[in-house]
């Protein structure tokens, strides 16, 4: 089947060698994970061609562009330079990539600075925002600038999980927590982390408030399905006024995509389809975190999966018409301009 992917990530060579050079992600163990991947237009294309990918929407993984808590002057420069590496990246591989734009969160000024940047001078069609920036989730105040200068920009925010980290000594310090030693966040910690962050949007109200926004969440909802009746439950005493689970499902409806990178069957799918219907799901592969390999061994499954619940038509809809309709709102219908061509029958 022809694919649009919404979780592809890039990972330009100059902020590899930084994070290296500097012992940032822990000396290139990210996460608790091996190692930082390398990565090239070249190899991504080419994957892409094996898979039968039409477009992949670049962004960067965790640990982001704010590597050191306090230290805003370079998350600013790092921000800047990966978006502009991306940019560089897309305009010179048209017809293979998009790109969601870093922010250096949790520097509120900084970011809203690169919000406008990145829209009118980079041509990024969203964002990627980590579920956590140093501890802080993203329905807190402080980030309430961020998510209204969004909302006015009518943008896509993808989240992207990260470790849990949390903020001691009055905020002058953060401390990332690792619950299990030896099993690295993204195995499963990951997935909680998601479910916090998309907790903190609604129990904020922030959902509710950016109307014009558009959510794209991460690995089939994570763990956050589950707990939707949890939060219509307490939602009086978190909201001050109660919402419904009827009233969650309409907004996470119209406001969210879900992609299924990972491995979203054959259990997963199915908390997921309570909430939302099929026009909202969308593919994903996590490469280069997710090996050439094992990204094709997983589309493999999702096809299967998907065959399973779905007939052809709608499969087919949620590798890639899904993906096409929403970034071309995104783009004011300019399909053509953002360098995408209608899907060709590859040999």
């Amino acid at each position: 089947m022809e694919r649009i992917d919404v979780h592809a990530h890039c990972v330009p060579p100059a902020y590899r060698e930084y994070c290296l050079q500097n012992d940032f992600a822990g000396r290139g163990h990210p996460d608790g994970m091996p190692a930082i991947p390398d990565w090239s237009p070249e190899a991504h294309i080419q994957m892409m061609r094996d898979l039968n990918i039409n477009k992949s929407i670049l962004s960067m993984s965790s640990p982001g562009t704010h590597l050191t808590p306090g230290n805003n002057a370079e998350a600013r420069k790092l921000t800047r330079q990966v978006n502009e590496d991306m940019s560089r990246i897309c305009s010179e591989n048209k017809d293979h990539f998009l790109f969601f734009a870093s922010l250096p969160l949790p520097d509120v000024e900084g970011s809203l600075a690169e919000i406008d940047y990145a829209l009118d001078h980079l041509g990024a069609i969203g964002f990627q925002i980590l579920t956590n920036s140093h501890g802080i989730y993203p329905g807190d105040k402080l980030f309430s600038p961020i998510f209204d200068r969004l909302n006015e920009r009518g943008t896509i925010i993808f989240f992207h999980p990260t470790s849990c980290n949390i903020q001691t000594g009055n905020g002058s310090s953060v401390e990332t927590i690792t619950p299990m030693r030896g099993v690295p966040s993204p195995v499963m910690e990951f997935m909680f982390d998601s479910t916090r962050a998309l907790t903190s949007l609604f129990t904020s109200g922030t959902v509710a408030r950016c109307t014009k926004l558009t959510y794209l969440v991460c690995h089939c909802g994570a763990t956050f399905p589950p707990i939707v009746a949890r939060i219509a439950e307490f939602s009086a005493f978190l909201l001050g006024k109660q919402i419904t689970e009827e009233e969650i499902k309409q907004l996470l409806q119209r406001h969210f995509y879900i992609d299924l990178a990972g491995v979203p069957f054959p259990d997963q799918i199915h908390g997921i389809l309570r909430l939302v219907d099929s026009s909202r799901l969308l593919y994903g592969s996590d490469y280069p975190y997710t090996p050439a390999p094992l990204a094709g061994s997983l589309a493999k499954r999702l096809d299967d999966g998907l065959a399973g619940i779905f007939d052809k038509n709608t499969s087919q809809q949620i590798v890639f018409q899904n993906a096409k309709s929403l970034i071309s709102l995104r783009t004011a219908g300019q399909w053509f301009v953002a360098g995408f061509s209608e899907p060709q029958k590859r040999a």
